[in-house]
């Protein structure tokens, strides 16, 4: 691997164009830089500086490299630049990843107040799941007992939000306050997630503690389909409370059930070592707000 401060000091000796230039404005000795670069074309294998009469002057290959040298420069200086003001608790950009009826619900008037706060930072939304994947300053997401939050990242709770039963038009339990979950038991079902989704287990492990386990008669992977389909009289299915929300006026009807009554866990998952910097606290005080006035 080539030596970086190595590099600096050719691209110092090209630039200027003799080796005593170089050493002064670097505070070398004329010694010193012959020896990097001495060493720096035993690393490369290459002649990087030739004699020109009396003076010396670079070849392709030291132009070249000097050419990388001084773009690697420039990104050692933005990186500790951005690492300073990361350390400071600045930054100019905030990346939140989050899953859709999480999202619909929470982020807009978060971010309305965020960038009413911070005008200067650009919030940047991304769809889906990371956790360790892709870089992320939040990240909302389901958890159950099946996740491991990896070391270095905090989970901050922010609600828990209950399934409902959802019912068609003129159901013999559309009335009720409340139901046992197992009074669902003969039902044709309306599957709502894909098959590896935490809420998807949930549901099931919740069936399967009232005895039974659903006969799916349609698949849907998402929650407004399925809701469609319940509308119709195809068959009945739960869904989190707050993923209604976001639902069409359809004609249905949601019920709580008990025995089990089954809720999923909403957190945001933080860096340790970013938490409480004052832009990312900030959001996450805000997100704790809106995910109050849900509960």
């Amino acid at each position: 691997m080539l030596d970086v401060h190595r590099l600096a000091v050719l691209r110092a000796v090209v630039e200027t164009g003799s080796i005593q230039a170089a050493a002064a404005n670097l505070g070398y000795t004329p010694s010193a830089i012959s020896q990097h670069v001495a060493a720096l074309q035993r690393e490369t294998g290459t002649v990087l500086m030739e004699r020109n009469g009396r003076g010396i002057r670079p070849t392709e290959a030291g132009r070249l490299l000097a050419s990388h040298a001084g773009q690697i420069q420039t990104q050692i200086a933005r990186a500790e630049t951005a690492l300073a003001d990361l350390r400071a608790g600045r930054t100019r950009r905030l990346t939140v990843r989050y899953f859709a009826t999480a999202g619909a619900v929470l982020i807009p008037p978060v971010i309305a107040e965020f960038n009413r706060r911070f005008p200067e930072i650009r919030v940047e939304l991304r769809l889906g799941k990371g956790l360790t994947g892709e870089a992320a300053d939040a990240e909302i997401m389901v958890l159950d007992d099946t996740v491991q939050v990896p070391a270095g990242l905090r989970a901050v709770h922010l609600l828990d939000d209950p399934f409902l039963a959802i019912l068609p038009p003129g159901h013999p339990l559309a009335a009720e306050e409340v139901i046992e979950l197992g009074r669902l038991r003969g039902e044709p079902w309306i599957d709502n997630e894909w098959p590896t989704s935490i809420c998807r287990q949930t549901m099931l492990d919740a069936c399967g503690a009232a005895g039974f386990s659903p006969n799916f008669v349609v698949e849907a992977h998402d929650y407004a389909t399925a809701v469609a389909f319940v509308a119709t009289g195809l068959g009945v299915t739960m869904v989190p409370r707050l993923a209604l929300s976001t639902m069409p006026a359809t004609s249905f009807t949601c019920v709580p059930v008990t025995r089990p009554a089954p809720v999923r866990s909403i957190f945001v998952i933080v860096k340790e070592t970013t938490a409480d910097h004052p832009p990312l606290s900030a959001f996450l005080d805000l997100l704790r707000e809106a995910a109050a006035a849900h509960h």
